[in-house]
């Protein structure tokens, strides 16, 4: 009950914080040179969400001249979080391999917000929560995804732990940021904690992290 409680009050949260939304596929050149392909959080409206946003802003600083496109991952980012997530991992895992076989110099970068990074850890995670579908990448994509960039991914909790320890593949070119007392990927108690990273500085950290892989 109190893990409802928490999820319930999270998505309102969460639905007054994601108003503004960086747009689903963003793509001007049909082969850019980097390609995020990023999924929103729980109550963002289509797009990136605000989380996706600042960290998308943060990365073009940082990659110099180098196009870059944006993909929102097409998922209902809705509170039945098992199917929602589950039908998120299947067109994420989906567009990551058409965009590796259509365009294979392109950069490839992973990105989520909260069930977002759910979305994520499902296609690149060794295990899958219950309740959730994994799709994970074919092999031979690995070596076209730079990086991968998560913010309060709740399958730290409920898959055994952080993008770096769970996946094998992944996991040394993953970030995966927890804010201090962000209940849904830590043992803290902070609401609020959840729709910090926008402007916490997670987002530059991992732009960070990942500009250097690129």
């Amino acid at each position: 009950m109190r893990r409802f409680s928490l999820s319930l009050l999270l998505s309102v949260l969460l639905a007054g914080a994601s108003g503004v939304s960086g747009g689903g596929a963003a793509i001007a050149d049909p082969c850019p040179d980097i390609e995020v392909v990023y999924a929103r959080g729980t109550g963002a409206p289509p797009g990136i969400g605000i989380v996706g946003q600042a960290f998308v802003d943060a990365l073009r600083t940082k990659v110099g001249g180098r196009s870059m496109a944006v993909y929102g991952v097409n998922y209902p980012a809705s509170r039945d979080f098992g199917p929602s997530a589950s039908a998120g991992a299947v067109d994420a895992r989906d567009h990551v391999q058409a965009t590796a076989a259509a365009c294979p110099n392109t950069r490839i970068v992973l990105g989520g917000t909260s069930q977002g990074a759910g979305v994520i850890a499902l296609i690149t995670g060794a295990a899958a929560p219950r309740g959730f579908t994994p799709a994970p990448l074919s092999p031979e994509v690995a070596d076209h995804v730079a990086a991968v960039a998560v913010f309060g991914n709740p399958t730290r909790k409920m898959a055994g732990g952080p993008l770096p320890v769970i996946s094998p593949v992944y996991g040394p070119k993953s970030i995966d940021l927890c804010a201090g007392g962000d209940p849904f990927c830590s043992d803290g108690l902070d609401l609020l904690a959840h729709t910090s990273y926008g402007f916490n500085g997670m987002t530059n950290e991992a732009a960070d992290f990942v500009a250097g892989r690129l």
